[in-house]
């Protein structure tokens, strides 16, 4: 470890206008200590924001939901609301991490936790994202959990968060402030794809704190869920996890969302998928069809292979947890 300070920010416009070109907010701290402890984030400012008043989930009269980023893990996925209208957010939460992790990480947090690709956190070895141009480790290495979707030529790390697939299924918008005020990201377009930048993986602006999440009304929601395909049942990565929800009449797609974890190097939307099912009948081959349409795009590496076959299994099995 190195010194630094710690400033406890008594409110977002303290927090924000402390900031610094070497400094970090810190809510939770579940994924950032542990990068620090490893040397690979090393700021000499930690900003303190868990006393902001951001803790709260409230119902806006448009009947959207609006989460505040200091809300726990642990509070969201058992909210009532959440739990009744957007079961595949709280089953997500509760596929992710442990307890205790729960407990304390944040819903802004779990937005900007970093890959888990292990030559990331491998000091050790060259990781673009890490020390940009010092070449990708994965690619030709070890790459078994690695994306096969959204990967480019400097980078095939996947993104880690169970929750973002679910909001990215939701079309969440991400609020946020800064010196230069406030403004709100939909979600689509908060995570950037590698490219030849994997070292900026989202297009907050520097300085800018999360400070909500809001959820859309959408009443179809609550016939949803999330399938996570991990190594072992708890407190492991998904290998391959979907978030799906569907609005079905009489056999008839009205509507449908699918985003996909796992695979991606940012939370991944299936929206060629949806197209195609939007206002056919519902079966077993259209929806087969469809998880093939997920995967045409993808591209694999030497030890991920079976993550296509894997990926479409995983969309069939969660269509048939909603219509269990």
């Amino acid at each position: 470890m190195f010194p630094f300070t710690l400033l406890k920010a008594k409110n977002s416009g303290e927090a924000i206008k402390a900031v610094t070109t070497s400094s970090h907010f810190i809510g939770g701290g579940t994924n950032l200590i542990d990068l620090i402890k490893m040397n690979i984030e090393m700021p000499s400012l930690l900003i303190d924001i868990s006393a902001l008043e951001l803790k709260k989930i409230e119902m806006l009269p448009n009947g959207n939901i609006m989460v505040g980023a200091l809300v726990s893990n642990t509070d969201l996925a058992y909210d009532n609301i959440i739990v009744k209208n957007y079961p595949l957010l709280s089953q997500a939460l509760l596929s992710g991490a442990s307890p205790q992790l729960r407990n304390m990480a944040t819903a802004g947090g779990n937005l900007l936790q970093r890959t888990r690709c292990p030559y990331f956190f491998d000091t050790a070895t060259p990781c673009n994202k890490r020390i940009p141009g010092s070449g990708c480790s994965a690619i030709n290495g070890y790459n078994r959990m690695n994306a096969i979707l959204g990967t480019s030529s400097q980078c095939i790390a996947t993104h880690p968060s169970d929750m973002s697939v679910a909001l990215a299924a939701l079309d969440a918008v991400v609020h946020v402030q800064g010196i230069a005020g406030k403004r709100t990201i939909a979600f689509a377009e908060f995570y950037t794809l590698p490219g030849n930048t994997p070292n900026i993986e989202n297009t907050l602006q520097r300085g800018e704190l999360i400070t909500h999440i809001e959820i859309p009304a959408l009443p179809f929601a609550s016939n949803s869920c999330y399938v996570k395909t991990r190594d072992r049942h708890s407190y492991e990565f998904a290998v391959v996890s979907a978030a799906i929800a569907l609005d079905k009449s009489g056999g008839l797609i009205k509507q449908v969302r699918i985003a996909l974890g796992g695979v991606g190097t940012k939370p991944w939307r299936a929206t060629k998928s949806e197209q195609f099912l939007t206002g056919k009948n519902y079966s077993k081959e259209i929806i087969s069809e469809a998880a093939v349409i997920a995967l045409q795009d993808a591209k694999t590496f030497t030890y991920n292979a079976f993550k296509p076959a894997l990926a479409k299994r995983t969309i069939m099995k969660a269509f048939q947890n909603i219509e269990a």
